[in-house]
C-alpha cells in the first residue's frame, strides 16, 4: 500500500482559495501545485494590467474585470484541488479494499458505502483473537468500549463492557 492517506476535499478547496498551490500541497501534490501556482502569477503578469496591481496594494478596489482572468485561473485551481482531493480518496479507499484479504471485515465499505453489506454489526466482526473490528471504518477498535475510537461510530452488541 502507499503512503496516501484520506484527504478532506473542503480543506483542499480552502486552501487552495487561500493561496494558490496550497491545496495541491496539501494532497501532496507537488508539482501540480507550483504548474497551479505558476499559472496564476503568468495570468497576473500577462492579463491584469500593472495600475491595477498598484491600486490593489494601496487599498483601493480594482475592477472586476481587470482582475477576472487571474480569479479564474485561482478558481480553476480551487475546483481542481476539491476534484484531486475526492480522487485521492477513492484510490485510498481502492488500495485499502485491495490489501485486504477476500472476505476480511470492512472490505467492501467505501467511501459512501453501505456499512450494513459490509457487516451486520460489530460482534460478527469479532475475530479469534479477541479484536472487534469496525463496521463503519474496518479497522481494529479497543474491545473494552461501545464505539470506535477511529470513526465514533457505536459498536453495539458485545463491543463494549
Amino acid at each position: 500500500m502507499s503512503d496516501r492517506s484520506l484527504r478532506r476535499p473542503w480543506l483542499a478547496a480552502l486552501l487552495a482559495l487561500l493561496v494558490t498551490g496550497l491545496g495541491h500541497a496539501y494532497l501532496r501534490r507537488w508539482a501540480r501545485a507550483l504548474g497551479w501556482y505558476l499559472a496564476v502569477a503568468a495570468a497576473v503578469f500577462l492579463f491584469v494590467p500593472d495600475g491595477t496591481v498598484t491600486a490593489a496594494f494601496s487599498g483601493n478596489p480594482p475592477p472586476v474585470r481587470d482582475v477576472a482572468p487571474a480569479a479564474a485561473v485561482v478558481g480553476a485551481s480551487v475546483i481542481d484541488a476539491y476534484v484531486a482531493a475526492h480522487r485521492n480518496n477513492r484510490e485510498y479507499e481502492r488500495e485499502r479494499d485491495a490489501a485486504r484479504p477476500a472476505g476480511a471485515p470492512g472490505a467492501s465499505v467505501g467511501v459512501g458505502g453501505d456499512p450494513d453489506e459490509a457487516s451486520a454489526d460489530a460482534t460478527a466482526d469479532a475475530e479469534a483473537d479477541g479484536t472487534v473490528r469496525c463496521p463503519e471504518c474496518g479497522r481494529e477498535t479497543d474491545p473494552t468500549v461501545d464505539f470506535c475510537q477511529w470513526c465514533a461510530e457505536p459498536l453495539g452488541g458485545e463491543g463494549g463492557s
